[in-house]
This record gives C-alpha cells, structure tokens and sequence, in this order.
C-alpha cells in the first residue's frame, strides 16, 4: 500500500494541536488578528484548484451512465444523506445542525486524489469527477446552502432549525471563498503549466504549494479556537454528537457508491474513484463559507471544523476496506 506523505499521514495529529494550541491562546486571552482568518480562508481553497486536471474532465463526460451516476451520488444522495443525519443527531442543535448541512453540500476536490491513489482507484476518472465537482460548486453550492439551510427544514416538519438565510449573501461569500480561489488556481494552471512543461507543473510546482492548504486551514483553526475553544473544554459531548453522524455518513457513502459502481458494470478503479468521491468532503470550502456567513465564533463554524478531525482517520479506514474488496473484485 502507498504512504501518505508526512504532512497529510498526521493531519489529525495537527488538527488536534491546532485546537489544542488556540484554546491555550484563548485562555490567556490571546488572539489572531482578524485579517489572518479570510486570508487563511482563501489561501488554502488555491493549491486544491491549481491542481485541478479540468483538461479531464471529457473522461467523465464520454461515459454518460458512470457520469450520471457519479451526478447522482455527490449532488443528490449525499447532501439529502448528511442532511438525514443532521436532523436525526442534531435536531435539538441547529447550530451544529447547520455546520453539518454545509459539510455534506460541499463535495471533495483535493484529498479525494490522496485516498484515491492509496486505493488504487482509476486517475484518471478520478481527476476528471474532481474537475466536474469543482465546476459544479462554483455554480451550484450557493443555491444547495440556500436551500438546505434556509428552505427545506421547516417543509419537513423542522422549524426549529430553519436558518434565516439571504440567499444573496450566500452568493458573495461563496465568491470569494470559492470562486476568488478558482479564478487564481484554473489561471495558474493555464498559464504557467504550458510555459514551465506538464511534469514540471504536476511533479514540482504543485507539490511545492500543496502545503498551504493545510498551514493557512491550521492558522484559521487556531484562531477558531481562541475564541471558541471552551466549548470543546466545557461541552466535550458536543464534538461526539457533531462526530457520530460524520462517520456514519462517510462509511453509508463509500459502501452505497462503491455498490452503484460495480453493479453498473464499473472497474475496480472505477469503482474507487466514484466511492472514494462521493465519501469525501471539502472541508476547507465549509469552513470558510459557515465562518463568513455565521461567524468565527459560530455553533455552524464549530461543527464544520469538526468534519476534518473525523474525516482523515475513516478515509484512511475506508481505503484499507477497498483494497480488501479489491482482491476478490469483479465487475457485474
């Protein structure tokens, strides 16, 4: 099996010192300046878009059952899934409710490609559903937030955690969380991959980056934290009723994509690739849209931190799981 490299093999590790080290700072009333968390916000969205293969994307699109089904999996069933869960586990805590909700509507556009290689899933495929997620959020997330937060709580019996929320200010803060970092990335990748050569671009330059997603996400922790890190000391519980449906959202995901997948007559590879995105998260996008719409000190930013924490650990579980099921593996 492939080795994580060193900074993403110990992610939790540094999330958790993140936490551990804002919550010190808070205690001796330390704080970041606010500047340092929209930047932090913004510069860990770029590597994952300048790494982006958007040239993939065709892959995707020659197969139109596999890409359909990869539709269906990432924009219908896992939002309405994390959705369920929230309800069910949360439903005395829209606050966290919230978070959660924003969690399951933003689809994974960088650490798929990690968990997808340590599986052995399909590149290539895998490449080209990252470039159609990422297209697809630009557009669509603002609308999905509206929607899931604002609109469709109360239509299912749950007024109590109905979200006033301006749609239009969905829009600009997912303008410039999202979209400022995409228009960067896709320009970076245009530009200078042709003048610097392809292996170069994809074998150095972004490599070379890649690391500041996980400073600029552990700078915003730190300062989350700061300001809000009593509640992990005082209300512990919080965290495993934010964490429970998080797992068991990411393993129903995995094990229902993976099915769909190979039922349809899909590779191995394939398979992986599809699961493995339908799984994963965008964490970093949650984060900053819950921070800039609800508030650094927010229930919703809270439990969106959260979803890193959980999410790093049962990947790495559920890679191990594909390559078991990747012995006896034959497509239907």
């Amino acid at each position: 099996m492939k080795r994580l490299a060193f900074l993403d093999r110990y992610l939790t590790f540094w999330i958790l010192a993140a936490m551990a080290f804002g919550v010190a700072l808070g205690a001796f009333g330390a704080h970041l300046p606010e500047v340092v968390v929209p930047i932090g916000l913004i510069a860990m969205m770029y590597p994952p878009f300048a790494r982006v293969r958007y040239e993939a994307l065709p892959a995707v699109l020659r197969n139109v059952r596999l890409f359909a089904l990869s539709l269906v999996q990432n924009w219908a069933i896992g939002p309405v899934l994390m959705f369920g869960l929230a309800a069910i586990f949360l439903h005395n805590k829209p606050a966290f409710f919230a978070g959660l909700v924003m969690v399951g509507l933003a689809r994974c556009i960088a650490m798929v490609i990690v968990w997808n290689d340590l599986a052995n899933g399909d590149r290539e495929y895998a490449a080209a559903l990252v470039a159609f997620n990422s297209l697809f959020q630009i557009f669509g997330y603002a609308a999905y937030a509206w929607l899931f937060i604002a609109v469709l709580p109360p239509l299912v019996g749950m007024p109590g955690l109905a979200v006033h929320l301006a749609f239009a200010d969905v829009v600009k803060n997912v303008a410039l969380y999202l979209g400022l970092p995409f228009v960067a990335g896709a320009l970076t990748r245009a530009f200078l991959r042709p003048r610097i050569g392809t292996a170069r671009y994809d074998e150095k330059f972004v490599p070379r980056i890649a690391p500041l997603t996980l400073v600029a996400l552990l700078v915003t922790i730190v300062a989350m934290f700061a300001l809000q890190g009593h509640r992990i000391v005082e209300y512990p519980l919080d965290v495993l009723q934010i964490a429970a449906p998080l797992v068991l959202y990411f393993v129903t995901m995995f094990l229902i994509s993976f099915a769909m997948g190979k039922r349809m007559g899909a590779s191995y590879g394939a398979s992986t690739a599809l699961s493995l995105t339908a799984a994963s998260n965008n964490f970093e996008l949650a984060i900053a849209v819950c921070i800039a719409l609800f508030g650094i000190t927010s229930g919703e930013a809270f439990a969106a931190v959260i979803g890193p924490l959980v999410e790093v650990p049962v990947m790495l579980a559920l890679v191990n799981v594909a390559l078991r099921m990747e012995r006896t593996y034959t497509a239907a």
